[in-house]
């Protein structure tokens, strides 16, 4: 059994899965299918080694910020670079949030992130919770700060 991600999209399943390989290593595209007429209908390709599939249905099931997709960067100039690379065209949001050209929600945050909340200190947690959600754009050494006030 394999799990995947399925993306339904309205006419650009080839252009996020051109635009998403270029961002991420162990990235490709795998299989394009297309309609009797040419037109692709479905494009399957992996980010980061995770197979996702983007469909070409059509307007009827628009994204919405219920769902997202989450990418961990371990530096702070590998998470500038995703973010400009996914807000371009797009909107950023709070918290690590952003909307992409396509319309798909990403969450880009810190892979410390787990182990700055992991503190047995809640009110430490509460300082990187607050700090986190007074940013846009993730501040790595800001939630470090945040974690280490005494």
């Amino acid at each position: 059994m394999h799990v995947s991600t399925f993306l339904w999209l309205d006419g650009q399943a080839e252009a996020v899965a051109t635009y998403y390989t270029t961002l991420f290593a162990d990235s490709q595209i795998g299989d394009i299918r297309r309609d009797p007429d040419g037109h692709v209908t479905t494009v399957d390709f992996t980010l980061g080694g995770q197979r996702y599939v983007a469909f070409n249905g059509g307007p009827q099931y628009p994204f919405t910020r219920a769902i997202s997709m989450y990418a961990e960067c371990d530096t702070q100039p590998a998470l500038d670079a995703l973010w400009a690379s996914l807000t371009d065209g797009g909107e950023e949001g709070p918290g690590g949030s952003l909307i992409d050209r396509f319309g798909v929600t990403w969450q880009v945050l810190p892979t410390n992130l787990r182990e700055l909340l992991r503190s047995a200190d809640p009110a430490t947690a509460e300082r990187v919770l607050t700090a986190l959600h007074a940013m846009t754009k993730i501040d790595i050494q800001g939630l470090i700060d945040a974690h280490d006030q005494a």
